[in-house]
């Protein structure tokens, strides 16, 4: 029937956006950052006195 193509066509459209948005929150959630280490080194800040 003609008259509920509209309808299947909205389930697909909601359907394949539903995977979208799940395949870039997999995407998004399974990257990391690595993981970076500081050494406090105090020498290499440069303090400035300012007067005002």
């Amino acid at each position: 029937m003609p008259q509920m193509a509209p309808l299947n066509w909205l389930s697909l459209m909601i359907f394949f956006m539903l995977i979208l948005l799940i395949f870039n929150l997999e995407n998004y959630f399974s990257f990391f950052y690595p993981i970076k280490y500081f050494k406090s080194n105090n020498k290499n800040i440069i303090k400035y006195n300012w007067k005002w």
